[in-house]
């Protein structure tokens, strides 16, 4: 473990990354010292010519948008659980040079609302319907028994939605977002829309909700989650996502457990220091 690794999170933009913070409090607490984890702004048209010029000294990739979906076809295979939502957010380079595709959003979900004491629920609905939306579904797959309701702004985006629902094998409703107060009834909300987008739903938060998972983490916390955290319901942030999703980027390129905690720790810092 002491040759030099390198490693990297890449997207456009990225500068607000908080990826290299989290794997660099991994390797420090790991004891990685010749590890390096940096970030670049590369966009689609650049990404395979980035991809080709990197040596053997590399161990893995994390991406963003927009490249989740772009490097499909530059790898030599993807997991089951990435080819589920035709994205992949992280690329191992194997010891026998072969680019492995992942996708640790789906799983990490997954174990950011199994720590806050949801394993399964039996309905659950969607705020939004873009690629966090699928990632999202893909999560429900495994964890929700009955139908799963999707609030969204246009025909097609809810067509859309239906479709990985089949492909899924997730029984997926669509409603216009109009009614998207309904929505905060389900046992599980997931709220996959950008900063702004569900403030005005903060005043029809029921007295008694389930949980809700908020993707975004900054700014945080948004008006819904804050008026839902006031019930003393739980809240899964944007961060637990995002440290949850990096644990296990972070073991498949080191080869060791990663520290959950630590990574939290260091993505709370990190966000305090940006005045969030």
């Amino acid at each position: 473990m002491n040759t030099a690794h390198r490693a990297a999170v890449l997207g456009s933009p990225i500068a607000h990354s908080l990826s290299p913070v989290l794997h660099r409090a991994a390797y420090a607490e790991l004891g990685l010292g010749t590890w390096s984890y940096d970030r670049f702004d590369v966009d689609e048209a650049a990404l395979p010519g980035f991809i080709e010029g990197l040596d053997s000294s590399w161990a893995g990739l994390s991406l963003t948008m927009p490249l989740k979906r772009a490097v499909i076809p530059l790898l030599d295979g993807v997991t089951d659980t990435a080819a589920s939502v035709e994205a992949v957010n992280t690329v191992v380079f194997t010891e026998d040079g072969r680019r492995a595709g992942d996708n640790t959003d789906i799983p990490g979900m997954i174990a950011a609302l199994r720590e806050r004491g949801v394993g399964t629920v039996e309905s659950a609905a969607i705020l939004g319907a873009g690629a966090t939306a699928s990632s999202a579904l893909a999560a429900l797959a495994q964890i929700c028994t009955g139908p799963v309701t999707a609030f969204v702004r246009s025909r097609e985006r809810g067509d859309e939605m239906r479709g990985w629902g089949e492909r899924l094998g997730v029984d997926v409703r669509t409603a216009d977002w109009s009614a998207a107060g309904e929505a905060l009834h389900a046992p599980l909300v997931i709220a996959t829309t950008p900063a702004g987008a569900t403030d005005a739903l903060a005043t029809a938060v029921p007295a008694a909700p389930g949980t809700l998972f908020d993707v975004l983490y900054e700014p945080w916390p948004t008006a819904l989650a804050s008026r839902w955290s006031s019930t003393g319901a739980p809240v899964v942030g944007g961060l637990d996502l995002l440290v949850h999703q990096a644990v296990l980027q972070a073991e498949q390129m080191t080869g060791l457990d990663a520290p959950l905690a630590v990574m939290r720790a260091a993505g709370e810092a990190a966000l305090a220091a940006r005045g969030h």
